[in-house]
């Protein structure tokens, strides 16, 4: 086995900027996540992960996704999620059903409830997007920013 080259950018302590990239992305995520959570909370009594999943929904195809897909989607455990959904369908948001051509897999449907009170928070989610990280940024780092995100999926 050939012997590791310590200068080998694979295997090299990160550099300052390297590290200001990394350190940043993550103290912005967790900042911007954290008051979209407490302004979602604050205003529609759900998480920003709630949030997510409703708006996964109301994205899909009549308003219902595989649970599978939605926790492919959202930052949590394929148990967090479950979880999550359970509860949104306590508060009548979601309704979770079988597949009726298999009926294996389980999906998650947005109720009627679940639609007025997504049409509601998305609003004050887009807000909360702007005025929590949009709006500190240059129309130019935007599309900068959007560029590199697109690289990096």
């Amino acid at each position: 086995m050939p012997a590791t080259d310590s200068t080998d950018s694979t295997t090299a302590a990160l550099s300052p900027h390297e590290l200001a990239a990394w350190r940043g992305l993550l103290r912005v995520h967790a900042r911007v996540t954290q008051q979209l959570d407490t302004q979602m909370q604050a205003a529609h009594g759900i998480s920003a992960s709630a949030y997510e999943v409703l708006m996964f929904l109301d994205d899909a195809p009549d308003h219902r996704l595989r649970m599978s897909e939605i926790a492919d989607r959202v930052l949590l455990s394929r148990s967090g999620c479950t979880r999550l959904v359970d509860r949104l369908a306590e508060q009548g948001y979601v309704t979770r059903c079988a597949d009726t051509a298999d009926g294996r897999g389980l999906y998650a449907q947005l109720t009627d409830e679940g639609l007025a009170k997504i049409g509601a928070a998305r609003i004050t989610h887009h807000e909360g997007i702007r005025r929590f990280f949009l709006d500190h940024l240059t129309a130019t780092d935007q599309i900068v920013l959007g560029d590199v995100w697109s690289r990096l999926e």
